[in-house]
């Protein structure tokens, strides 16, 4: 059985077919997962044991001649920040090393329940803090086009093991940009869902009014599979939202899609931009009409991101000190709780998180509070408008993923600036609630080039059905 480049739709026909039971299917992931991940480090974790016995279930169903949902016995991988009742949960962080998680995340109960194999858990930045998985603290990802380069990140394990065959598809969460820049990286397709478009309930969280779970998949239809099943309002997060997403009904001829000056301007590398460009005179020769448009609130987007970011991070890391789970330390004998605390959290913390926190501490503060957090909320409701005034003249928006190729392992870790500005053209979407998807588009010397088509909010059909298009064309 070759499981090379196999889609949802592959497994599902095979498995009908009577070509491969789930059983044998998961044996192959697992031992390529076994054989080939040494060199790779996509997963954290392995969990054989769950995929087998639901591979078994599967089965059991196709002998009795049951039917089987559309992603019955496809092998994902999930994130290592999002929780799944019995496994480690660590955010790759080692004051979560050993925490086992209690119950799961409303889309793991989701994806259970259409019979899902999940083969294990990825790498991650710590707290999915970095666009390079280069932040965990129990290993480096590398990607699978040039193991001396980098997978992006945050969700560069499951960016990884998509783009490796380790597995059909995976979840990740996106902040910021950690799952389309690492799809972009590596070559696969990954969709930013609209915020609140799927419960966040069972991610562990980062900066809780952007964070968003959302998928890592072969190709544009497996994601749209894949989020199908895991979208909807959740009463265990009162920030989901019931929507109907709307099909789209649109043609090409009056297809509109706008192309920001700030997203082709300095900073991009011409390579990038190249390929980028050669997409959309392939589109518009297909009769889509092309429009430049400006989001002129561009220019502030990391500053403000990074203001809001830290500050959520700030309180939401707070509640990591050693009491009710994970790591906990005591410094000595005659320690006060604060001393416990405070060794509890130098330990457990890595350089990255330690920074984050200190950065959003300090925007909260008093006499900071108006300064920093305060106006990067009024920015952020101004790049929000900038889009909303877009979307009056367009359909869509084409930009770059990442302004630059995959770069070298150890080339931005120790510039945090210069790591914060991979970030450049994927933080708007997040401040502006928006959906955007991240597919192949092109290659540079054997390294992905990803683009990113950004819809209004809940208009992920939209979305999926021009990248659709897109992808038709760059084959």
């Amino acid at each position: 059985m070759k499981i090379q480049g196999l889609t949802i739709k592959d497994i599902q026909r095979g498995l009908k077919e009577k070509k491969f039971s789930a059983v044998e299917l998961a044996e192959k992931y697992l031992g390529k997962i076994k054989s080939e991940d040494k060199k790779i480090g996509a997963f954290l974790n392995i969990s054989r044991d769950l995929a087998l016995s639901q591979a078994k279930e599967v089965d059991d169903l196709i002998s009795k001649g049951e039917e089987i949902p559309l992603i019955g016995g496809v092998p994902m991988a999930i994130k290592d920040n999002i929780l799944i009742e019995g496994l480690k949960c660590t955010a790759g962080s080692k004051i979560l090393e050993n925490y086992k998680a209690v119950f799961d995340a409303t889309c793991i109960k989701k994806l259970k329940k259409s019979k899902v194999l999940f083969l294990g858990k990825t790498n991650l930045d710590e707290f999915a803090m970095g666009s390079s998985t280069e932040n965990s603290a129990f290993q480096k990802t590398f990607n699978p086009h040039d193991l001396n380069r980098v997978p992006g990140g945050s969700s560069g394990g499951s960016a990884a093991a998509v783009a490796s065959d380790e597995c059909c598809c995976a979840l990740g969460s996106d902040t910021g940009g950690s799952i389309r820049q690492p799809a972009s990286f590596c070559g696969v397709v990954g969709l930013k869902p609209t915020y609140g478009a799927v419960s966040r309930y069972g991610l562990i969280a980062f900066a809780s009014s952007l964070d968003q779970i959302g998928p890592l998949a072969k190709n544009v239809e497996d994601c749209e599979i894949i989020f199908d099943v895991i979208k909807g309002k959740d009463p265990l997060d009162s920030t989901s939202v019931e929507s109907k997403f709307p099909i789209p009904n649109f043609q090409l001829s009056k297809l509109r899609i706008g192309i920001p000056k700030e997203y082709f301007g300095k900073g991009i590398s011409k390579e990038v931009k190249v390929e980028v460009e050669k997409v959309i005179k392939k589109i518009e020769k297909e009769g889509v009409k092309i429009e430049e448009v400006s989001l002129p609130h561009t220019k502030y987007a990391i500053a403000c991101y990074y203001i809001i970011a830290t500050s959520e991070a700030s309180a939401n890391l707070a509640r990591y000190d050693g009491i009710k789970y994970g790591l906990k330390k005591i410094k000595s004998d005659n320690s006060v709780l604060l001393d416990d605390y405070l060794e509890t959290r130098n330990e457990g913390f890595g350089s990255e998180v330690k920074r984050r926190i200190m950065l959003g501490t300090y925007s909260l503060s008093s006499g900071y509070y108006d300064a920093y957090y305060l106006k990067a909320q009024k920015a952020k409701d101004l790049i929000k408008k900038d889009f909303e005034e877009v979307f009056q003249k367009v359909d869509l928006i084409f930009t770059p993923v990442s302004p630059v190729l995959p770069f070298k392992m150890g080339e931005k870790v120790k510039d945090p600036l210069e790591m914060y500005l991979s970030d450049i053209l994927t933080v708007s979407v997040n401040l502006a609630g928006l959906p955007a998807l991240s597919l192949p588009c092109g290659e540079v010397d054997n390294l992905p080039v990803g683009l990113q088509i950004i819809g209004r909010p809940f208009r992920e059909s939209e979305i999926f059905r021009a990248g659709k298009i897109v992808e038709s064309l760059v084959r």
